[in-house]
């Protein structure tokens, strides 16, 4: 039998079958929630503890890594990362260098124009070339474009990094290979959280060792990423899909339902990723920041959009807002400010009008919470107060939430409005009867998103520095819980479109 299994023919065979599985195949790119990955990661870490205590081995390693990662992504795209990286490092030198600061600030915003530039065409040419043939009833053919995964995310890391540069926050990298390493690597390479060049690059100047709390806390999160994406966001995304796929089947309570699956599942989706992001960097000994902080507790949307993608809020605020005027040029310019700030942020979640509308909404909400604050901050604080203002922002932010996941603009108003024209709340206790596992999911959710950080912290302390019995537990029952629950396919991280 073994003779049968090593003949030319069936190595040939299995070798062919290799080669296929690691090279690009854009119906299969590689997610942190495939095994295929997981298999490279196994391989990838013992080589990278061996280069660690060389900066330089290391850095070449993972940045080689990051590379194949980003191929296997995006194919060919992982060559324009590569020419965005050398192109910002030359400027970046150009602007550390240049004597004159007109110099600098055309150095500067010679990369702010090509870097979104490209993001321009690749994201939303298909879109500006729509609207304008709609203005002028044209025959439209939309151009052929192939969205390189996360562009939207290396591209505003490239933009701080190089404003940074010029406002001396940083001084250039002294290599290129330092800066690819930080705009490639590959936990954060795809879907962010978006790293600051100010906090990353130097932890790889120190390069620090790994230590245990390091390895332990990044498996808590992996596992805690695993349980939130490969388990509850794509279980209870099933039901959803079915209501935001054909809206006009369903009833008002079915509809509600599935907006409210939606609201957690998205949620599920993105922290899942960014908790598996940051615990496979904290295993590599680097830290990449907090990037949720159990958002739906917020009781108003300022505070929603502190707790929420922690990352892109704080980019858009130092960025985008504060170049603005921030709160510092008036009253209407402080509104202004905030509701173009959430305009474009809505833009870079996507080329369509009802991510627009869905930016330009929570900017709406932004600044009728700043305009009425003088007034809240008097109200005083009790269980009805709170419940309530909880309440109108946690409707406010589901609601929004129809138009970032419906088809189009008009399928998002159909979808609210169902809920008002054919909503029975008899059919409450029958829909539970009817998907038991799935309400039960959702009720779990909404508790464990209410548990004091405090009780998590300490959960992951016993993790960390607990016996091993715990650990291996911990593992073998998220473990059966993907087997459990998984469905057929590996479903695709929400934010791996943008």
């Amino acid at each position: 039998m073994l003779s049968d299994f090593t003949t030319p023919e069936n190595i040939h065979n299995i070798w062919n079958n290799i080669l296929d599985m690691l090279t690009y195949d854009k119906t299969a790119p590689m997610l942190f929630s495939s095994g295929l990955f997981w298999v490279l990661f196994i391989i990838f870490i013992p080589l990278y503890a061996i280069f660690k205590n060389s900066k330089t081995k290391m850095v070449v390693f993972v940045v080689l890594f990051s590379l194949y990662f980003y191929y296997k992504s995006s194919g060919i795209f992982f060559l324009m990362l590569i020419a965005t990286s050398l192109f910002d490092w030359i400027i970046s030198k150009g602007i550390y260098f240049a004597k004159y600061k007109w110099l600098k600030l055309t150095f500067m915003w010679l990369s702010i124009c090509v870097s979104l530039s490209i993001l321009g065409y690749f994201k939303y040419a298909n879109f500006f070339l729509w609207n304008w043939n709609q203005m002028v009833e044209g025959n439209f053919q939309p151009l052929d474009i192939i969205l390189p995964v996360g562009i939207s995310f290396y591209t505003f890391q490239s933009i701080s990094y190089v404003v940074d540069v010029y406002k001396k926050k940083i001084t250039p990298t002294e290599t290129w290979f330092d800066y690819l390493f930080f705009l490639s690597f590959f936990p954060a390479l795809v879907a962010g959280p978006i790293v600051r060049a100010d906090y990353f690059l130097p932890q790889i100047k120190k390069n620090n060792p790994v230590t245990k709390e390091n390895i332990y806390g990044g498996l808590w999160l992996i596992l805690l990423g695993v349980l939130k994406k490969a388990i509850i966001a794509d279980y209870i995304a099933q039901y959803n899909d079915l209501i935001f796929n054909d809206p006009t089947l369903y009833t008002g309570v079915q509809t509600l339902m599935g907006i409210l699956g939606y609201t957690m599942q998205i949620y599920c989706d993105f922290s899942g990723y960014s908790d598996m992001a940051i615990g496979i960097a904290l295993i590599m000994g680097f830290h990449l920041g907090i990037n949720f902080d159990s958002p739906y507790q917020s009781r108003n949307l300022t505070e929603f959009w502190r707790r929420w993608h922690i990352s892109l809020s704080s980019w858009l605020r130092d960025y985008l807002y504060i170049p603005l005027g921030g709160n510092r040029k008036g009253t209407f310019r402080t509104y202004l400010n905030n509701f173009l700030t959430m305009l474009i942020g809505g833009l870079w979640h996507g080329a369509a009008w009802k991510f627009i509308f869905w930016g330009a909404m929570h900017g709406v909400g932004l600044a009728i919470h700043k305009a009425f604050k003088p007034i809240l901050d008097k109200i005083p604080n009790n269980f009805i107060t709170i419940f309530i203002s909880w309440a109108i922002t946690f409707v406010y932010v589901s609601l929004l939430w129809v138009f970032f996941r419906a088809a189009s603009f008009s399928d998002s108003i159909l979808i609210i409005q169902n809920i008002f024209v054919d909503f029975e709340p008899l059919q409450i206790p029958q829909f539970i009867e009817a998907r038991p596992w799935w309400c039960g999911m959702m009720a779990a959710l909404i508790i464990a998103h209410f548990i004091p950080q405090r009780w998590l912290d300490s959960w992951q302390t016993l993790f960390i520095k607990g016996p091993w019995i715990i650990k291996l537990l911990y593992f073998v029952v998220v473990v059966q819980l993907v087997i459990e629950f998984m469905s057929e396919e590996v479903a695709p991280f929400i934010y791996f479109q943008f």
